[in-house]
């Protein structure tokens, strides 16, 4: 089975996803799934911003995820996410995710995913 984005209910085995309302545009479902992440912004003067955080629900096409100040909304940010399986169940995987902040709440952040790929974890952990 592969350990892609949309093959994440295996790995939450009583995951359900967050009851999706008719006025909802989602068109992917989120499944509750509480990961460690680093970030960081990207722009011309955003290039050093970089935080911690923990993800709330994540699907293909987005995450949210607590973070350790208030995001921008319309910046780009890459993401490394520790995912919850490891590869031949031996190496830990992390999955590099690049979006768009498309809304925040306090310390909360909306990213819409717009490329992802995974990556092992290596010596350097979560590193961008």
């Amino acid at each position: 089975m592969p350990l892609g984005m949309n093959a994440m209910m295996p790995f939450e085995a009583n995951a359900t996803p967050n009851e999706v309302q008719t006025s909802d545009r989602r068109r992917t479902d989120r499944f509750p799934l509480s990961c460690e992440l680093v970030y960081r912004m990207s722009g011309k003067r955003l290039a050093h911003e970089q935080g911690l955080g923990r993800t709330i629900d994540m699907s293909s096409g987005g995450v949210l995820f607590h973070c350790d100040r208030q995001l921008l909304p319309g910046k780009r940010i890459e993401m490394a996410i520790s995912w919850p399986a490891q590869l031949d169940n031996r190496c830990g995987l992390k999955l590099i995710a690049r979006g768009r902040v498309v809304r925040t709440n306090g310390t909360q952040a909306a990213v819409a995913i717009q490329q992802y790929e995974f990556r092992t974890m290596g010596k350097h952990g979560l590193s961008l």
